[in-house]
């Protein structure tokens, strides 16, 4: 009987979910999943049955999640950021958040966000995206568009590894009118939990343009405003060595100061990302007067990994040699992935 009583707690423990959060809604009906962030009135439940749902905090009764999440309560007068150890159940409406103090009965609509606290000191974190734009038109003028693109970050400790790429092809009737790709890897030191110091290396290829090729190795500080399951945003100022060269085979060589930014943004609960990343440079002497180079885009996650985007890229560089103006415009739609 003993051993009967010790198979039948093993065989119990086993099949109970282990750190489920429950969500109870106000039609009856009980959810059990993983918590992954609230955020814009959604809240994102990711389940082994359904992938990630996305519920409209109104509908929900009260809810509870034994695990350690971030949360953020406002209103007409403040603010307040809560780590809380548990949040558990209570009359509807309303939630108990236990923070190791005495636990606090607070109101779900007082609730702004709900996420996962990220310590300044990880392990190893690694996320990225690779997104890929097609275009085939066929009338009186052919046409063949592509654009392939990635970026991908890994960040261990203090340190933060950042590469991205890009390739854009563009034919039409068989004439080639652009073919350019662009590499970048830049990294990370962070000095606090907000200031970093920024090693990068860029470099373009151009097989159309008169300026057939950019290297630039820069460094510099930079801040970031915030990093968490939500986006993140960060600025960098860097002081930069350039070297223009022409498709005549002459070339410029000069420093330049440059503000670099990266920004992104998940909104109504994770089901859209609105993104940009981009880089103002102006040149210390000769060369060229200034220069930039952005991209702006919103993507839409069709699932957990699979989203479709669209983007415009501007890459300005105005008065290089011969006080030409080099510009160009984009704008590209098309699939991708994300981790």
């Amino acid at each position: 009987m003993l051993s009967r009583t010790f198979l039948c707690v093993a065989v119990a423990s086993a099949c109970a979910p282990v750190f489920a959060d429950t969500v109870w809604l106000k039609n009856g009906d009980r959810l059990t999943g993983t918590i992954t962030v609230y955020d814009g009135g959604k809240l994102m439940l990711t389940t082994d049955y359904g992938g990630s749902i996305p519920i409209d905090m109104k509908k929900v009764k009260t809810l509870q999640s034994d695990r350690e999440l971030l949360v953020k309560q406002g209103n007409d007068r403040k603010e307040e950021n809560t780590v809380s150890r548990s949040i558990q159940p209570a009359e509807e409406g309303k939630v108990v958040i236990a923070d190791g103090g005495a636990p606090e009965t607070v109101d779900l609509a007082s609730i702004q966000q709900i996420m996962k606290p990220r310590p300044l000191v990880q392990d190893f974190t690694w996320k990225g995206s690779a997104d890929a734009a097609l275009d085939f038109k066929r009338a009186q003028n052919d046409t063949d568009d592509y654009n392939l693109a990635f970026k991908t970050s890994a960040r261990h400790g203090l340190w933060r590894h950042t590469a991205d790429g890009e390739y854009n092809r563009e034919k039409e009737n068989g004439l080639t009118t652009t073919d350019n790709w662009s590499a970048e890897y830049a990294l990370d030191r962070f000095l606090t939990d907000k200031w970093f110091w920024q090693t990068r290396f860029n470099y373009k290829h151009d097989n159309v343009e008169d300026l057939s090729r950019q290297r630039q190795i820069g460094t510099g500080p930079g801040y970031q405003f915030w990093d968490d399951e939500l986006g993140a945003f960060s600025l960098g100022t860097l002081i930069n060595n350039n070297r223009y060269q022409y498709s005549d085979g002459s070339s410029d060589t000069f420093y330049s100061a440059s503000l670099k930014w990266d920004y992104n943004r998940y909104l109504i609960g994770k089901t859209f990302e609105l993104f940009s990343t981009g880089e103002l440079g102006k040149p210390l002497s000769g060369a060229a007067d200034y220069s930039l180079d952005a991209e702006v885009g919103l993507r839409y996650k069709v699932t957990e990994w699979a989203s479709l985007n669209v983007k415009y890229e501007k890459d300005l560089i105005s008065g290089t040699k011969d006080n030409n103006d080099l510009s160009s415009s984009r704008y590209t739609a098309g699939f991708g992935v994300t981790w």
